[in-house]
């Protein structure tokens, strides 16, 4: 068994005992999903590099990246110091 394959089956393997610890699930059922969970992890990754690599294309293109960068950290900031502070956005 090569290198490769150890390492894939790892990973499957890994994610199979991920969704059982997040989901109730049993882990009978989460292997038998094992290939859609694969199919759906790397969608999801495919698609934040994907939309990483277009942002820092257009972060790099921008005119004033340190007004983009300072908003993203304010915005990061205020979504922190709002969850520890217990706020609650009203739903509806």
């Amino acid at each position: 068994m090569s290198v490769r394959v150890a390492t894939a089956s790892f990973a499957v393997g890994v994610l199979v005992l991920l969704v059982v610890w997040l989901t109730d699930l049993s882990f009978e059922r989460a292997a038998l999903l094992a290939p859609v969970l694969v199919i759906g992890v790397a969608a999801a990754a495919g698609l934040l590099v994907l939309w990483g690599r277009v942002g820092y294309q257009h972060f790099r293109e921008s005119r004033h990246p340190r007004v983009i960068l300072g908003a993203a950290v304010a915005i990061l900031v205020a979504g922190v110091a709002l969850t520890l502070l217990g706020v609650k956005l009203p739903h509806e």
